[in-house]
């Protein structure tokens, strides 16, 4: 439960600025009126001018580079406003967007804040059902019309949620044609603030209160409200079939661009002199939230919550850290693997002991161009070795180049084509109709040769490709999506004019492999 302010007066000032925000805790931390605003770029610094010792910093790249339980693909730390270490690992560039996954829960609880703050929102007590009052809702009840927004940015709606060992419920509204039509349809699995169920469906309900309440596209009130303030321009989000954005997860942006939230944050909501957020939200958002929690941690609206501050997290290592009393800003991007051990290991034993000071620590020439090498040894493409060309079985020639129609699937794939090129290269084109793609067509180089070729993926983000024939009938490819945050095994089964997919997500989101037919289209 929340602690009540220490004085009336501070209460009814809470109050009157914040449209109903919950009663918060009197900060312990007050933000300093920063040097610059990152809006059209951040600075960078040596760790020591900062206070950082940039010998634990050294040690914190040594932890990255020697790791198999993670495969990270970039770690940012800001301090005081200014960038310490940027370092981009092979093969994710540092002008690449990156899938934040469930990072982008922060993002939607930050834009409820914002229509709260520019009057789109009255409170965060209005039920959730007023703002779909044209809607015909299944299984209403008095339980269901007392949810309220705020009960949604906690995660305590009831609403019923299937989400282990897989988001299930997540991928049966993905399949739905009305993404919150599917959300607000689902059945009570208990009252509103009795339990606490980690619910995507019900964040991206929230993105549809937003377009309910301020009357305007999602990502145009997005653009205007938070991304052109906060000079973010570069933006990839997912939208429903019904062009809402994905309130739950797929916004993808730079490390650079996700690195201003917490700065927002750590601002306590102003950016550049103008309040984008309630005075008094970021207490609110960061702290527990009323009623129940998560087992072994704290959640506020929609962040997560530890003894030093905030983060907001997201599926294969994705994480934005906020951790006011030290004015640190980490964001962390990666592919897949026990993201969450390694993450944590590196803020406690490493980016934190580092912050020595609050003023500048002695200069530190030699620790500084180690890091730098450091960084530039994870940037790097790492050596190998080509395998020799190997022969093509007989069927390469007759499948290469044609076309075939599939039948009905999850993903909504429409054909597959695939084209080989002697000697140690193929392509893959895949052609997509509805669902969450994220483009029409996908188009792969694959490298035949044991050296991943990379191309333009989806979203503008690139994927990296390699395979080959495992036998006379059967070319088999991994396809990892890097920016995406997807890995992909599939196989592809020719026999006379068909053709047999096997689809397989080797990082665990989609848990079963897709199986599908084709025919050569004539």
């Amino acid at each position: 439960m929340k602690k009540p302010l220490l004085c009336v007066v501070m209460l009814a000032l809470l109050l009157t600025s914040c449209a109903q925000l919950a009663p918060t805790p009197t900060p312990t931390w007050t933000p300093a009126e920063p040097a610059y605003w990152p809006t059209d770029g951040w600075r960078t610094s040596t760790p020591e001018q900062q206070g950082m010792d940039s010998e634990l910093l050294v040690q914190a790249m040594d932890y990255l580079l020697q790791q198999e339980l993670y495969r990270v693909h970039s770690l940012l730390v800001v301090r005081n406003g200014y960038v310490v270490l940027d370092a981009p690992f092979y093969p994710f560039q540092p002008a690449w967007k990156h899938d934040l996954a469930s990072v982008t829960k922060s993002w939607t609880a930050t834009l409820v804040g914002v229509a709260l703050e520019q009057g789109f929102i009255e409170s965060l007590q209005q039920p959730m059902l007023a703002f779909f009052a044209e809607r015909k809702v299944a299984n209403r009840d008095a339980r269901k019309e007392a949810i309220t927004v705020e009960d949604l940015l906690a995660m305590r709606s009831g609403l019923e949620c299937v989400n282990a060992p897989t988001e299930v419920t997540l991928i049966e509204m993905l399949a739905s044609q009305d993404w919150v039509q599917f959300s607000l349809d689902r059945p009570m699995a208990a009252a509103p603030g009795q339990s606490w169920v980690y619910d995507s469906p019900g964040v991206h309900l929230l993105q549809g209160i937003i377009q309910q309440a301020a009357g305007m596209d999602t990502l145009d009130f997005a653009m205007q409200h938070l991304f052109d303030p906060l000079g973010i321009s570069d933006v990839a989000w997912l939208a429903d079939p019904q062009g809402i954005n994905a309130g739950y997860g797929d916004l993808r942006l730079r490390p650079h661009d996700a690195a201003k939230l917490g700065y927002l944050y750590l601002r306590d909501g102003v950016w550049d002199g103008q309040r984008l957020l309630p005075e008094g939200w970021v207490d609110a958002a960061t702290q527990p939230a009323d009623g129940p929690q998560p087992s072994g941690s704290g959640y506020g609206y929609l962040w997560w919550l530890s003894p030093d501050g905030y983060s907001a997290r997201g599926r294969g290592g994705q994480r934005i850290v906020v951790v006011p009393e030290k004015e640190i800003v980490m964001v962390v991007t990666g592919g897949g693997g026990r993201s969450g051990t390694v993450i944590d290991e590196l803020l406690s034993s490493y980016i934190l002991p580092a912050c020595k000071s609050t003023t500048p620590l002695a200069a530190n020439s030699d620790a500084v161009a180690t890091l730098q090498a450091m960084v530039e040894q994870a940037a790097a493409v790492p050596p190998f070795e080509p395998l020799p060309p190997a022969s093509l079985p007989e069927i390469t020639k007759r499948v290469s180049g044609q076309t075939y129609a599939l039948e009905d699937n999850r993903f909504a794939l429409r054909s597959v084509t695939l084209t080989t090129y002697e000697p140690d290269e193929a392509g893959v084109r895949i052609t997509v109709s509805g669902g969450p793609a994220g483009s029409p067509k996908w188009e792969w180089r694959v490298g035949l040769d044991d050296v991943a070729r990379t191309s333009p993926g989806r979203y503008g983000m690139p994927a990296a490709a390699k395979g080959g024939w495992s036998s006379d009938d059967t070319f088999v490819f991994v396809v990892d999506e890097i920016g995406n945050n997807f890995v992909w095994e599939i196989a592809l089964t020719f026999n006379e004019d068909k053709v047999s997919v096997t689809m397989q997500d080797l990082t665990g989101f989609f848990t079963e492999v897709v199986h599908m037919r084709g025919q050569l289209e004539r």
